[in-house]
């Protein structure tokens, strides 16, 4: 059985390796978010969708469920087993899936399917350039954990608020989410070494996609309103 050891620890092949590994299931699970939600938005009735974006409520219930559930898939991720890894990753997947639904039904049906390809270009872009800054610069990005843990409660309170009170977050608060979220790939890439073994490239390919749905969501938002 091969011995798993933290990346930081082990040799530079072995690296690559991890590296390699972990950035190759993040490009399949985007491939895979992608089958599945052009099968939702294919299959399931747009008056189910438009009730998701039309009933607040129902919309923080799904997000409370989102973020339960999230916390699960990433204790999953963690796991040495190979097969819980998978099961967090791909069930994290589905739950971007139905997450997205209703996004990318006002995208397609209102802005128009290319302001879609627009947000995925700018987006893989951006975690390019981000990836880049975390493997070259010596500098220690642990600084960023406090502002990211302290930023994620802040925009909960306020996207709470939002549903509660029927606010509108306004451009604003999708460029905070945008930075917010570029902090956290920094942090996170920079961190993969010390966090995971270098059999758990399936965890750190799960925490790397949730971060990149998370960009790529208010990047459309942001797009989206300027089409308004």
């Amino acid at each position: 059985m091969k011995t798993d050891v933290l990346v930081a620890h082990s040799s530079e092949m072995e690296k690559a390796d991890f590296y390699k590994k972990t950035y190759l299931h993040v490009a399949l699970s985007i491939l895979a978010f992608i089958g599945v939600e052009t099968v939702l938005l294919k299959t399931v009735p747009a008056e189910v969708i438009t009730m998701m974006f039309g009933q607040r409520y129902i919309w923080l219930l799904i997000i409370g469920v989102f973020w339960l559930a999230s916390v699960l898939a990433s204790k999953w991720s963690l796991s040495q087993s190979k097969s819980t890894q998978y099961l967090g990753l791909g069930f994290y997947i589905l739950l971007e899936a139905v997450i997205f639904m209703p996004l990318l039904f006002i995208a397609v049906n209102v802005a128009g399917a290319n302001v879609i390809f627009q947000a995925a270009m700018l987006t893989i872009a951006m975690f390019a350039g981000i990836s880049a800054v975390a493997f070259t610069s010596k500098r220690d990005f642990s600084f960023l954990r406090n502002i990211i843990v302290i930023g994620g409660f802040i925009s909960i309170g306020l996207i709470a608020g939002g549903i509660f009170f029927g606010f509108n977050l306004g451009l604003w608060f999708s460029v905070g989410m945008v930075i917010l979220a570029s902090a956290t790939i920094l942090y996170q890439t920079s961190k993969l070494k010390d966090s995971y073994g270098t059999e758990q490239y399936v965890g750190a390919a799960l925490q790397l996609f949730a971060s990149i749905m998370l960009l790529f969501w208010y990047i459309l938002s942001i797009l989206m309103s300027r089409r308004n």
